[in-house]
């Protein structure tokens, strides 16, 4: 159940509001706007990344095989990203370690949208990430990376047909406190996934204008 209920709430607005505590501890967690980012702890985070991303759309084929009316009005096999974080490993010259925490099962479309809701809301924030890593003189001459903001010029229009797809299918309501908690959850589990990621001591997290799950309804 959201925090407060969100009977009479636009869903997309209270995904956002239901999920800004979750959504703030993980940016904190990866810290990945921090100017002293360097190679290696890079990734590390895209070695957590992908155990995650494994694990998560594992748990959404299930889902989609239930439901794939939904799962193709998403175009869910082009939302996929486990394998783009393998290849940015692969780039900077890793690979991934096969780790991959331990996630719920998604039972219903609530439950799938709530945990999309992150999943997808992290390619905004992408965006910035990949600017930002653009500029780093750590990583100068290292390879783009593509799972942070996989859709490139397409980012805008993945995003709003993710919303046209949860404004259909879910109503304010239990559908839609449903969906917040899926969404809290997944915040939780990747900040908890990545919690052993080392940040330097001399530079604490800062919030950015536009993290990677706190995106816009």
């Amino acid at each position: 159940m959201a925090r407060n209920g969100t009977a009479g709430v636009d869903v997309m607005l209270a995904l956002r509001t239901g999920t800004a505590t979750e959504h703030q501890q993980l940016e904190d967690s990866l810290d990945l706007l921090d100017p002293a980012l360097d190679a290696a702890r890079l990734g590390h985070v895209l070695d957590r990344m992908h155990g995650f991303w494994v694990t998560a759309e594992a748990g959404l084929d299930d889902w989609a095989a239930a439901d794939p009316d939904t799962a193709t009005a998403l175009d869910w096999p082009a939302r996929r990203r486990a394998h783009l974080f393998a290849a940015d490993l692969a780039a900077l010259g890793r690979a991934p370690e096969g780790d991959a925490p331990a996630l719920d099962p998604v039972v219903d479309t609530a439950t799938a949208l709530g945990r999309l809701y992150v999943l997808e809301g992290s390619t905004l924030g992408g965006q910035f990430i990949d600017a930002h890593l653009a500029t780093l003189p750590t990583l100068a001459g290292a390879a783009r990376l593509h799972a942070f903001s996989p859709y490139g010029e397409r980012t805008g229009a993945m995003w709003a047909a993710f919303r046209r797809v949860v404004r259909d299918r879910l109503v304010p309501g239990p559908d839609a406190d449903t969906a917040v908690s899926a969404a809290r959850r997944t915040f939780h589990g990747l900040a908890a996934w990545c919690t052993d990621v080392e940040q330097p001591a001399s530079h604490p997290a800062v919030p950015s204008s536009s993290p990677p799950g706190g995106v816009p309804a």
